[in-house]
């Protein structure tokens, strides 16, 4: 006797096969069979996954650029790269974000985050206060200037309880490079990791940048090397891995920072303006064998506001992306 049609089972089959066929294709393409099925993929996946947090590091000057570039619209409905990134962090499956900012900026940043950000995730804040420094140290006189990246991950060692991304708030990653970053953070290998880019598709033609030059060995980061003043004449391959600070890390590497902050405080050389860079602490984690960290490529174009000449390159790349379907409802 034939057994009656099972309409919910052939549906589950069918769902799994199609989850299976997206995991074995290579990671970069991956990606277009989740923008053709993927938001149930993602639904499925996400009611098993831990919880992800999203970390922005927004608290930076902006010198090179002229201004408060964290909040600067840059979006044809006024958005800021800010809400793109949201967007694309909580589609890939993370469900907090944290905003690492300054005092002065507050009203103005959490005018423009509650517009859209507020609204699509659980959001929280922690302020880069010049002070939040390790005991016994104080604040040199005359130092008004923030004292780096490390320092913001320091600041926000009481409020993050996940595995996190750390991002800058003001560069444009690219969905697959969010993809990518929680996937890593959610899966089996509890290894950090970081999203390399190409150097050449994180250059401006409007003057040069600082970017971390990467050495891979067997798909893990050995080590990375600060480099200024870089162009596409500057004697690098323009596929050289570097880093845009988009780190995927646990949250043991809070008490390294610490230790590490304070080790830097006590042997100041320009009190007024050494930095504490968190890509400092990733290294001496590494080279003492406390680390590893698996480096995930990307081939997404990166886009930023270093100079205000950037400016008119993301709008037009914003507005094709909205054109083109990728950021519906935002």
């Amino acid at each position: 006797m034939t057994k009656p049609y099972n309409g919910k089972k052939s549906v589950r089959l069918t769902f799994q096969v199609l989850c299976a066929i997206i995991n074995a294709v290579p990671e970069n393409d991956r990606f277009v069979c989740r923008q053709l099925f993927g938001n149930k993929h993602r639904q499925e996946k996400n009611t098993t996954m831990k919880d992800t947090t999203l970390v922005i590091m927004a608290a930076g000057m902006g010198s090179r650029y002229g201004g408060v570039k964290q909040i600067d619209p840059i979006g044809p409905d006024g958005e800021i790269i800010l809400d793109f990134s949201a967007y694309d962090a909580v589609r890939a499956g993370f469900n907090k974000i944290v905003f690492i900012i300054r005092r002065d900026i507050e009203k103005d940043f959490r005018d423009v985050t509650r517009r859209k950000i507020e609204k699509m995730v659980d959001v929280d804040y922690v302020f880069q206060d010049m002070d939040n420094i390790p005991a016994p140290f104080t604040v040199p006189e005359g130092r008004t200037k923030p004292w780096g990246t490390g320092h913001a991950v320091y600041c926000a060692r009481n409020t993050v309880k996940t595995p996190f991304a750390l991002i800058n708030a003001d560069d444009y990653y690219g969905q697959k490079s969010f993809y990518r970053l929680h996937e890593h953070l959610t899966g089996d290998d509890d290894s950090m990791c970081m999203v390399s880019f190409e150097l050449g598709k994180t250059l401006t033609e409007n003057g040069t940048v600082s970017r971390g030059v990467c050495t891979v060995e067997n798909g893990y980061l050995k080590s990375v090397t600060e480099k200024t003043a870089l162009d596409k004449n500057s004697g690098y391959a323009l596929d050289t891995p570097v880093s845009m600070n988009m780190w995927g890390l646990r949250t043991s590497i809070f008490d390294r920072v610490e230790k590490d902050f304070a080790a830097f405080l006590g042997k100041l050389q320009n009190p007024l303006k050494d930095e504490f860079y968190i890509p400092f602490v990733i290294d001496d984690m590494i080279h003492a064998g406390e680390a590893r960290v698996k480096v995930l490529p990307t081939d997404e174009q990166w886009y930023g506001v270093t100079y205000k000449e950037d400016k008119a390159s993301i709008v037009a790349a914003m507005k094709k992306r909205i054109d083109d379907g990728l950021y519906e409802g935002l």
